[in-house]
């Protein structure tokens, strides 16, 4: 797993990429009322926002992490958002995406890096 300075987590699973927001976000965002997420097919470059997130204290843009195509969306989120609050890291995943350079997620962080930048 990898995690960016913007609260994102990077899962490789086969030829894809799943990507969702970290717990400390989730956190920091308090309790999530909606989500709007990226359409399936587009193309996405890294840093374009893709999804919004509002919570009860903020909205906020969730920006790709790496060049890609969204192959699938988490469609459980539009009806529970508090999904991301309960398990960021597992059934609160956002979105799927085939990158078109993996090796964008090469400068990322890992686990015991991210608990260092956040700590």
């Amino acid at each position: 797993m990898k995690f960016t300075e913007e609260h994102e987590w990077l899962r490789v699973e086969d030829d894809v990429v799943v990507v969702g927001i970290t717990e400390h976000a989730a956190e920091q965002l308090g309790d999530i009322v909606f989500i709007e997420l990226p359409e399936v097919g587009i193309q996405v470059v890294k840093d374009d926002e893709v999804v919004v997130i509002e919570s009860v204290k903020a909205a906020s843009d969730i920006l790709a992490p790496i060049d890609g195509e969204i192959t699938e969306v988490n469609e459980i989120l539009t009806d529970e958002p508090s999904k991301v609050n309960d398990d960021a890291a597992g059934d609160g995943w956002m979105f799927k995406i085939k990158a078109s350079d993996p090796s964008q997620m090469d400068d990322y962080m890992d686990e015991a890096a991210y608990k260092k930048f956040v700590g």
